[in-house]
């Protein structure tokens, strides 16, 4: 076993000087901003409420790890940057960690590997759709007041996997096996749920009785919310149609082009052109027309919105379909449904900054459950990122910058009789900002 009170050879000397360096610095770690998210997790309780739709079958006078410790180490490492459940064994002793789940410094360690893994495959099917359900409840209480009107955010996302999981499914499109989970954000980037399914397009039925079940969870906490449907084409089923205009809800979908569709914008498209070519520099060209108009799988014609754009690479024409009766055609494509978009930025904060896509269980059930865990430590950094100032850039920056600003922060930690002390870099650049930020976090969030 190595001494860390022995110093390290191979380093060469600076300024003329030896270099005398030695892992002996006593308690130390890296990431000295987790304390930041021990706050935001105090008060959105997020393992607390995952761990009360699993039932633990240990004894209890035999349990050293709760569930709801467990769930909250592992939604800490995650948002740390440790999305391999592995890292448990290197960070157990950690200890920022161990304060992060209230343990002073020299208490026991935290759970290991097999234990987060025995986690992952405990929770049944039951099990999980209650813990859907907690997250929807989850995503109403993140709101002060109960809001008038809210905008869900449907989409998909390709997930490779590369093992002989349950629900795996080849997807010719992107040439390999995966799942294809459906993701629900709302306009203001909160998390609602997700749900693990095989890699291929979503039916209509199969989004219907999605949305169902989503939306008698979300009205069980807010009756009267007036809710909008935002999607792709792929969710433009007219039995996803039927639904929303029989439960009362707005709607605005992409729609796949057709040559029913593409009949009524002949005429604009040839005149769109010529206006570019008469004034090139100007560049892009973009007019819009709405009709009335239908498949013929759909029960009813529905109000279409096309918009039509000529630039250098010829023509590019996009419809929508909406029963919204207010607002012009053009503020509602680009006021409107264009900010979709921002929930494929949503998506990519989820699963590339937390590694959402690491669903290599062999189970579905612990797959799911995997989903939540990384959803759970999109709350708390999507927390963190809330708490900042509104006009400032940190109102807008990327979960990865977050964390190497505020969370990758070099601590030494000191434990007294009636304290414990941490030292974070005097040189440290974000020190205002982390001012701000616990200041503002009590106030922020319920």
């Amino acid at each position: 076993m190595d001494d860390p009170t022995l110093p390290l050879v191979g380093l060469s000397p600076v300024c003329g000087k030896r270099v005398d360096a030695r892992f002996d610095g006593g308690l130390l770690s890296s990431d000295g901003g987790i304390l930041l998210l021990r706050e935001i997790e105090q008060r959105l309780h997020v393992a607390d409420r995952m761990a009360a739709c699993i039932k633990d079958p240990r004894k209890p006078d035999q349990i050293t790890h709760r569930l709801a410790d467990i769930i909250r180490f592992r939604l800490m490492m995650i948002a740390a940057g440790y999305e391999d459940g592995n890292d448990a064994s290197s960070l157990r002793g950690d200890p920022m960690f161990k304060m992060a789940l209230d343990l002073a410094p020299s208490d026991r360690e935290l759970c290991s590997q097999p234990t987060i893994s025995r986690l992952e495959n405990l929770p049944n099917t039951r099990a999980l759709l209650r813990m859907g359900r907690t997250m929807v409840d989850l995503y109403c209480e993140s709101f002060r007041q109960v809001p008038k009107r809210i905008i869900l955010d449907i989409d998909d996302t390709f997930d490779a996997v590369h093992g002989g999981q349950q629900l795996r499914l080849f997807n010719a499109h992107y040439d390999e096996y995966g799942f294809q989970p459906i993701v629900v954000f709302d306009g203001e980037g909160r998390f609602i749920t997700a749900v693990l399914r095989p890699a291929k397009r979503p039916g209509g039925k199969e989004i219907r009785a999605f949305l169902r079940r989503l939306l008698r969870a979300i009205r069980a906490n807010w009756p009267r919310t007036q809710i909008l449907l935002r999607g792709d084409s792929h969710y433009c089923c007219p039995e996803v149609i039927d639904w929303c205009r029989a439960g009362g809800h707005d709607f605005i979908l992409g729609v796949a082009p057709t040559s029913t569709l593409r009949r009524h914008i002949g005429d604009l498209e040839t005149s769109t052109a010529a206006r570019f070519e008469a004034a090139p520099d100007d560049g892009k060209a973009r007019r819009f027309k709405e009709f009335y108009d239908g498949a013929k799988s759909w029960t009813r014609v529905e109000r279409i919105i096309a918009r039509v754009e000529v630039g250098e690479q010829g023509p590019d024409t996009r419809f929508v379909v909406t029963n919204l009766k207010k607002g012009t055609p053009r503020r509602l494509y680009e006021q409107l449904y264009c900010r979709r978009g921002q929930a494929e930025n949503h998506i990519k904060s989820w699963k590339t900054h937390l590694a959402a896509d690491r669903t290599s269980c062999t189970r579905a059930t612990a797959n799911q459950l995997r989903l939540f865990l990384h959803a759970g430590s999109y709350w708390l950094m999507w927390g963190l990122r809330t708490a900042m100032p509104k006009r400032s850039i940190w109102r807008r920056v990327q979960f990865d910058t977050l964390r190497l600003r505020l969370i990758k922060i070099a601590a030494r930690v000191v434990e007294l009789k009636t304290m414990i002390r941490i030292h974070w870099p005097t040189a440290c650049p974000n020190q205002k900002i982390t001012r701000i930020a616990l200041a503002r976090i009590p106030r922020l969030l319920t």
